[in-house]
Parts: C-alpha cells; sequence; structure tokens
C-alpha cells in the first residue's frame, strides 16, 4: 500500500482529491493534515473510506506536529495547506508568510528527513501576475513570476523553496498551477460559492470593479485528477499549468449562474474594486495534455450544473459555513449583512 501525506486535506480542493484518490485507487492510504482553520471542515471528508483515511490535526508551520504525523518513507506529500484569499492578504500577510512560506519549507525538511519519495506542490496561476487584455495572451509553464498580492507573493516564494529543494538536495518534487476551481464544498468567502448563496437568499452579489476582470474556472475534480496524473507521472523539477481552457470575465460567470437559477440580473451590484486586482489569466495546458494526456471531463456548462445542483441539495452545508465568523468578515469587506440562512 502506498502512503499519501495530504496537507490541507479538509479544504475545498485537498478534500476534493482526498475523495478522488480513495475512491480511483485501491492500493493508497492518505493521513490528512489539516490544521481546520476557518475554511478547513470536517465534513468535507465525511462518508470516505476510514479504514484508509486517518485524520490529523495540525500546522504544517510547526516542524514537531509535522514530524510526528508524516510516517517515514511515505510515498508522498501533497502540499494543498494553504492561506488562499487574496482579500484576506491585502488586509494582513502575515498567516500567509507563516503558512504558504514557513509552512512550505518545513514540509521540505520533513519530506528530505522522511525519506518521502516525492513532493508535490499546488500552486496558483496568480504567481504569474497579470495577462495583456487579448484573446491570444496565455500563461505557459516557463512564464515568468510577477505576483501582484501578497497571497501571490507568498505562493510564488514557496515555489522557489520547492523549486530550491529539488536542485539543492536532490529531492523528488512537481508543482501544479491552476486557476479558479469550483465545485462542491467551498469556501463560501470565494467568488462563485459567495454567488451562490447570495443568490439562493435573493440576497444582492458584489462584484469587483466593473466586472470585466478574467479567470480561467476549472472542475475541481478535473483539477484533482490532474493532479494525479502528476503525482504518478509528472517528472521530477517540472511544473506543470492545468487549465479547461475555460477564462471568462466574472461577470459572465454571475450571469450565467443567476440565469441557470432562474434569477434576476439585477442582484449584481457592482462594489469597489480590489487594490491591484489583476485583470487578466488565461492558461495553456499544453505540457500537461501532451506529457501527461490529461483532458477536462466538464465543460463550464456540466460543471457549473453540478456545482449548482450539490449546493441546492446541501443548504445545511452553506448555513454552517456561513458562520458568525464569516458574516463578520463579510460585514468588513462588502458593507452589509448576510441575510438569510
Amino acid at each position: 500500500m502506498r502512503t499519501i501525506f495530504v496537507t490541507g486535506g479538509a479544504g475545498f480542493i485537498g478534500s476534493a482529491f482526498v475523495r478522488l484518490l480513495l475512491e480511483e485507487t485501491a492500493d493508497c492510504t492518505i493521513v490528512n493534515f489539516d490544521k481546520l482553520t476557518y475554511a478547513g471542515n470536517l465534513a468535507n471528508v465525511e462518508g470516505v473510506d476510514e479504514t484508509r483515511h486517518q485524520f490529523v490535526r495540525g500546522d504544517i508551520a510547526d516542524a514537531a506536529a509535522v514530524a510526528n504525523a508524516l510516517p517515514a518513507n511515505a510515498d508522498a506529500i501533497v502540499n494543498f495547506a494553504a492561506e488562499s484569499h487574496v482579500d484576506r492578504s491585502i488586509t494582513s500577510a502575515d498567516d500567509f508568510l507563516r503558512t504558504n512560506v514557513i509552512g512550505t519549507q518545513t514540509l521540505l525538511d520533513a519530506a528530505r528527513k522522511k525519506n518521502v519519495r516525492r513532493f508535490v506542490q499546488i500552486s496558483t496561476d496568480e504567481v504569474m501576475g497579470s495577462l495583456p487584455e487579448r484573446d491570444d495572451a496565455f500563461f505557459v509553464d516557463d512564464s515568468p513570476f510577477a505576483p501582484n498580492s501578497p497571497y501571490a507573493a507568498s505562493k510564488a516564494a514557496a515555489e522557489h523553496l520547492v523549486r530550491a529543494a529539488h536542485h539543492t538536495f536532490g529531492l523528488d518534487t512537481v508543482i501544479t498551477r491552476c486557476g479558479n476551481n469550483y465545485g462542491p464544498r467551498q469556501f463560501p468567502e470565494k467568488f462563485l460559492p459567495l454567488a451562490i448563496a447570495n443568490a439562493l437568499n435573493d440576497q444582492n452579489i458584489p462584484v469587483y470593479g466593473d466586472g470585466l476582470n478574467v479567470r480561467d474556472w476549472i472542475y475541481v475534480e478535473d483539477y484533482c485528477r490532474a493532479i494525479l496524473a502528476v503525482l504518478e507521472r509528472g517528472r521530477p523539477g517540472n511544473t506543470y499549468n492545468v487549465g479547461a481552457r475555460n477564462p471568462r470575465r466574472n461577470l459572465e460567470v454571475v450571469e450565467s449562474l443567476l440565469d441557470a437559477l432562474g434569477k434576476p440580473r439585477a442582484l449584481i451590484s457592482f462594489v469597489n474594486d480590489r487594490p491591484g486586482h489583476d485583470r487578466r489569466y488565461a492558461i495553456d495546458p499544453a505540457r500537461m495534455e501532451a506529457e501527461l494526456g490529461w483532458r477536462p471531463r466538464e465543460t463550464w456548462q456540466s460543471g457549473l450544473a453540478k456545482t449548482i445542483a450539490w449546493y441546492l441539495e446541501n443548504a445545511e452545508w452553506i448555513k454552517q459555513s456561513r458562520n458568525p465568523a464569516y458574516r463578520d468578515y463579510y460585514k468588513v469587506q462588502y458593507g452589509t449583512e448576510v441575510s438569510g440562512d
């Protein structure tokens, strides 16, 4: 049996990966190491095969906790653990530096000490900054770094540390970068689940600026299949950009959602733009496609339909996620109260 040490496995993408790995591979056990911050939720891994899944609560920046939880000679560390919300990083970067930078180095050190076979770093397209506003501009695997937010800068720093561990110490590392994931169990501070939760309660949906910022959208299970392909077959030292070739303007995303729910577009409420807001992201996943034969299974239409269906069927999950701390954050960020459950 392979042993996979998954950090951040109670979060949105991490829990989707845990579920996929347990459902589609019979030869692995998972140690799920998660700090359970505001965005972590053990309900995200309810119902998984507990005979092959062990949850350990811990902080990736705590070297002793990592050392105690990480099995010797594990087959891989897959590092999803991160502070990831740009707005929060603008308010304060402290947690982002601790988790995304110090935490990544702590895991790399532990991987070498415990003879871990492979280290997979989950990164973001945001490390590459903002693209020109033209349809033929894309991020490629070797695009230069140009992070424009404290969050993006912390993830770029983490990538540098992973690269250094490979070149200095010979650690088998691979990096994946992706755009905007969407799907079930995403904490509602993020754009699409926030829009869904608000629309279901007939509450205005805040859209930054003119709503014409472009993001590259991918269904979360498609990204997790890409991560699994990189884990199993990616070339050591490589970085793989993962995208569904689906760049869309934020305004278009909200309009698609409202139309699907039968809600009026009048719910769209334009708010002051985020400081330093990147204008356009778009990903060229050619290396993933050519080297690893990966392709997304969901279209934007099918993925959005699955996402909406899950939130409609899981009203209690939404209610619990929109807890008092979230409501306080929402009021500060958007100047209005969260309505409904």
